[in-house]
């Protein structure tokens, strides 16, 4: 869903009003110290082991405070990276090297820590047919950065937004008056083009669910012996995901027993970010 093609196109106005936070008028500790244009260099270097993530975001920080900068690339996104490792190297105006730097940095360990985090809990699934789906969960204003650092490591995008797709969950069943009630509204409304997924949390809306014609049902925050019921009773007449405060602690359970997919929110609300720093500055 998100190649580095769709994040260029889209993420200029999220960037700028990162730089707007952070500098609201001027950098008063960068003019203080460097009141001339001068050119510089400064390194990116890697401080922690995991996924690289970011890198076309990261340098298009500095390329709108200043268009002539440029970022030199040791590695690509989606790479495994090191501790010690020289990732890039930043060259123009001091004065934007050190605007940006925080910026810049943000973006690439937040990244980069969920690209990480998902590549090991995607690496857990290998060789099971089980599909790793991220969430809604995400930061305010960052999505399509965090969802593309799913799918760098290895994970893979549920619906983008409210607009993407039918996931009727508990308070819109809620508000129908039940699954089937639901379900058929949402079947009348719907393109039929797009499928309808159900969340269902015991066996007799998972019966429902069945019945009334779900393409995809959820089994939400169920323990493996309710997974395993609610798996018999599908018996293929729909898709099945698995959902609920799922984490790289406690996956193993679900492998084996027959779903098509397990979503995270853990991927995008948890990870911690990866340690990485602008180091040696300089001027050339």
């Amino acid at each position: 869903m998100y190649d580095q093609v769709t994040l260029g196109l889209n993420v200029d106005p999220f960037i700028l009003s990162a730089l707007k936070e952070d500098i609201t008028s001027e950098d008063v500790s960068t003019n203080s110290v460097m009141p001339e244009p001068t050119k510089g260099e400064v390194d990116l270097i890697c401080k922690q082991d995991g996924i690289i993530c970011g890198l076309q975001v990261f340098e298009r920080v500095f390329t709108l405070l200043d268009n002539t900068t440029v970022v030199d690339m040791y590695v690509k996104d989606g790479d495994h990276v090191k501790n010690g490792d020289l990732l890039a190297k930043v060259t123009g105006d001091i004065r934007v090297l050190l605007c940006g730097e925080r910026t810049a940095l943000n973006y690439l360990q937040r990244m980069s820590g969920i690209a990480t985090y998902t590549r090991e809990v995607s690496s857990l699934l290998e060789g099971t047919g089980i599909k790793l789906l991220d969430t809604r969960k995400t930061t305010p204003n960052n999505r399509i950065f965090e969802k593309y650092s799913v799918r760098i490591g290895g994970g893979n995008n549920h619906r983008y937004n409210l607009s993407d797709g039918v996931l009727l969950k508990d308070n819109h069943i809620g508000a129908a008056g039940g699954v089937k009630k639901a379900i058929e509204m949402a079947k009348e409304y719907a393109p039929f083009v797009r499928k309808i997924e159900v969340e269902v949390e015991n066996i007799d809306m998972v019966k429902e669910a069945v019945e009334a014609g779900a393409d995809i049902i959820m089994l939400d925050n169920m323990t493996t012996e309710q997974l395993k019921e609610a798996i018999d009773h599908i018996a293929g007449r729909a898709e099945i995901e698995v959902s609920g405060n799922v984490t790289k602690e406690n996956i193993e359970r679900i492998k084996g027993l027959g779903v098509d997919y397990v979503s995270s929110g853990a991927l995008t609300h948890s990870a911690p970010i990866m340690d990485i720093s602008l180091k040696n500055l300089h001027a050339v």
